[in-house]
C-alpha cells in the first residue's frame, strides 16, 4: 500500500495542487494520505482541501491529519517535505530588512546570497531532524524535497542521512514552456536537455520536434534576444508571483553566455554581482529587477490561504482540480507502477557532470521507475557555465559545512563569497551583517551560532 506523507501539509495551495496531481493518478487514488503541520488552523483547512479535492475527483483515499511528525511518517513509501522555518513574520522579513540596514537589497532571497544562507541554517537542522525519524519509523521511503534552499538542504541530507533524497522544482519545465510562447511554438513540440545546478541550469540543446525531425531552436531565441525582452507572471501562481515582471535578466545573461538559464529573471539577478547595486538605479530600471519581490509575493500567498479558508468554511462548496508542472506524482506514479518517465532532478553529483564538484548537488534528467529516481551521466558543461555555477556552489559549500559543524566562522566566508554581497559590501560590513543578521534570528538558529 502506498502512504505518502506531507510535512508542511499548511502550504494549503501547494498541497492541494499536489494531491489533485497524486489522485488524478487511478494506481494511486487509494493511498494512505498522511498530513503533518505545526499549526493546526493551517493542517485543519489542508485536510478539508484534501477531502475536497478527493470528492471533485471520484476517489477514496485515506486521509490523515496529525501535529505528530513521526506518526505521519510511519511506513511512508514516499515523504515530501514543503515548509518554511520561521515564516514570512519573523524570518523572511529579517531576511529582507537587516541587509537594508548595509545598502544591500534582495529580491527572492531564498536560494543564495545572506537571506539564502541564513534560510539554509534555520532550515537544515529541522531537515535531519524529519531525516532522523523517517530511518526509524520508514527506512525505505524516498524523500521528495520541495523546500529551498534546494542545493544547501540536499547536500546537507547526502552527506548526513542514509535516505535516498531527489530535489523538486519546477524552473525547468516553467522555462521551457515560456520559451516556447516567445517562440510560438507549442509546448508538446519542444525536447531539450538541461543541466547544472538549482536555479542555474541551462538549456544544452532547445528543439522543436517536426514529424521524425527536430529542428535547433537556438537560432530563434538568438533573434528573439533582439527585441525588448517579455514580462513573465501569472496571477494564479502558487508562489504569489504575479504579472509584470521583466525577463530581461535572463535574456541579457543569454546574450553574453550563448545559453539559456532557467530560473527566472527575477531570482537569477542577486545569484550574480552585476544586476542590484544601490549607487546604479539605472541598472534597476533597465532590467526590471523587482527588489523585495519575495515579501510581496509572500503577502500575497497569505492573503491566498485566507480566501481559500474562508471559501471552505461553507460545506457546500467544491473544489476545481487542474494538473499541475510539478513532478512529484509522477515520481511516485512510476515507482508504484514502474511506468517509466524521466524528470529533472536535484541529486549528488556522483559522476554525472564531469566539471562540477564530485559531492555538490546537481539537477540533471533523472529516470524515474521501480528502481527509484536514477540520475543520468551530462559529462562536461560549457566552461563558462560551469565557472559561473562554481561561485554559488561556494556558498552552498560553505554554508552546509557550517551547519553540519556549527562553525560559525564558515557563515562569514559563505557571505564573504557570495557573489552579490561581495559586491556590494566590505569585508567589514559583510562581517557585522552576518552578527546582526545571527541575532535577529534568535532561537530560529542553532544554539552553536549564536554563542
Amino acid at each position: 500500500m502506498t502512504k505518502i506523507a506531507f510535512v508542511g501539509a499548511g502550504s494549503t495551495v501547494f498541497t492541494k495542487n499536489l494531491l489533485g496531481d497524486i489522485l488524478s493518478q487511478p494506481e494511486l487514488a487509494d493511498s494512505t494520505i498522511a498530513l503533518h503541520d505545526i499549526d493546526t488552523e493551517r493542517l485543519e483547512t489542508s485536510q478539508v482541501v484534501a477531502g475536497k479535492t478527493a470528492a471533485a475527483l471520484g476517489v477514496t483515499p485515506t486521509i490523515e491529519a496529525t501535529t505528530d511528525r513521526r506518526a505521519a511518517l510511519a511506513d511512508a513509501t514516499h515523504v515530501i517535505t514543503m515548509f518554511q522555518i520561521g515564516g514570512y513574520e519573523p524570518s523572511t522579513v529579517v531576511d529582507f530588512e537587516v541587509p537594508k540596514d548595509f545598502g544591500l537589497r534582495q529580491t527572492i532571497a531564498d536560494t543564495l546570497g545572506v537571506g539564502g544562507i541564513m534560510r539554509a541554517l534555520r532550515t537544515i537542522p529541522v531537515l535531519l531532524d524529519i531525516c532522523a525519524d523517517m530511518e526509524d519509523v520508514c527506512g525505505d521511503a524516498t524523500l521528495l524535497n520541495y523546500v529551498n534552499p534546494m542545493s544547501m538542504l540536499c547536500w546537507a541530507v547526502s552527506r548526513a542521512s542514509t535516505i535516498p533524497t531527489v530535489g523538486l522544482c519546477h524552473s525547468v519545465q516553467h522555462t521551457a514552456a515560456q520559451l516556447g510562447e516567445d517562440l510560438g511554438v507549442p509546448e508538446s513540440e519542444l525536447r531539450y536537455r538541461c543541466a547544472g545546478i538549482n536555479h542555474m541550469s541551462f538549456y544544452l540543446s532547445f528543439e522543436r520536434q517536426v514529424g521524425d525531425s527536430r529542428i535547433d531552436l537556438y537560432p530563434e531565441i538568438t533573434r528573439r534576444a533582439q527585441r525588448p525582452a517579455p514580462y513573465r507572471g501569472d496571477p494564479e501562481r502558487s508562489d504569489g508571483g504575479t504579472t509584470g515582471l521583466s525577463d530581461e535578466v535572463r535574456y541579457e545573461m543569454f546574450r553574453r553566455l550563448g545559453y539559456f538559464v532557467t530560473e527566472s529573471s527575477e531570482h537569477f539577478a542577486e545569484y550574480v554581482p552585476w544586476f542590484i547595486k544601490r549607487d546604479r538605479p539605472d541598472l534597476i530600471e533597465r532590467f526590471g529587477v523587482p527588489l523585495d519581490e519575495y515579501p510581496r509575493r509572500c503577502e500575497r500567498q497569505i492573503e491566498g490561504w485566507e480566501a481559500l479558508r474562508d471559501e471552505l468554511v461553507d460545506a457546500d462548496s467544491t473544489l476545481e482540480v487542474t494538473p499541475s508542472v510539478e513532478y512529484g506524482a509522477g515520481i511516485i506514479h512510476s515507482m508504484v507502477t514502474g511506468e517509466p518517465r524521466v524528470v529533472y532532478g536535484n541529486v549528488p553529483n556522483r559522476g554525472l557532470i564531469d566539471n562540477l564538484p564530485g559531492d555538490c548537488i546537481v539537477e540533471v534528467p533523472c529516470l524515474v521507475d521501480h528502481n527509484g529516481v536514477q540520475p543520468t551521466h551530462v559529462g562536461t558543461l560549457p566552461p563558462q557555465l560551469a565557472a559561473l555555477m562554481q561561485t554559488n556552489i561556494n556558498v552552498q559549500s560553505l554554508t552546509v559545512e557550517a551547519a553540519l559543524t556549527g562553525n560559525r566562522e564558515h557563515i562569514y566566508h559563505a557571505a564573504m563569497l557570495d557573489p552579490h554581497t561581495g559586491a556590494e559590501l566590505d569585508l567589514d560590513q559583510i562581517w557585522a551583517l552576518v552578527d546582526a543578521m545571527i541575532d535577529a534570528h534568535g532561537d530560529y538558529l542553532p544554539a552553536a551560532f549564536r554563542s
